[in-house]
């Protein structure tokens, strides 16, 4: 999802409008992009959020190629989850929503 609606697929655009509609992922998106990278207690402090519940919606977001993470050890050999925004940008239009509609393998019954 780098670059604008390309080969967006119904389930990708499924899961980046999933991901979206939750308030706290609003919120981590905001935080990650106005202060850059950042590990996982350091975020959750600074959205007021408990880790686990952190880690839930980043699990979200990074599934729906939203945010990226990479693990690091800190100089006193602790391991820190690092997140960061990526690169995204759709132009949520009826014919993107259309032609994304025609790939979603969605099961509609459950």
């Amino acid at each position: 999802m780098k670059s604008k609606n390309a080969n967006l697929t119904g389930d990708q655009l499924l899961a980046m409008l999933a991901a979206l509609s939750n308030p706290h992922r609003l919120r981590i998106i905001a935080a990650l992009h106005s202060s850059g990278r950042n590990y996982v207690s350091q975020l959750a402090r600074e959205i007021g959020i408990s880790r686990p519940l952190l880690h839930l919606h980043l699990q979200k977001l990074e599934s729906a190629g939203l945010v990226v993470s990479q693990m690091e050890l800190s100089q006193d050999g602790k391991a820190l989850n690092y997140f960061e925004v990526s690169s995204f940008a759709v132009e949520l239009t009826p014919a993107l929503i259309a032609e994304a509609a025609k790939s979603l393998t969605t099961n509609l019954e459950s």
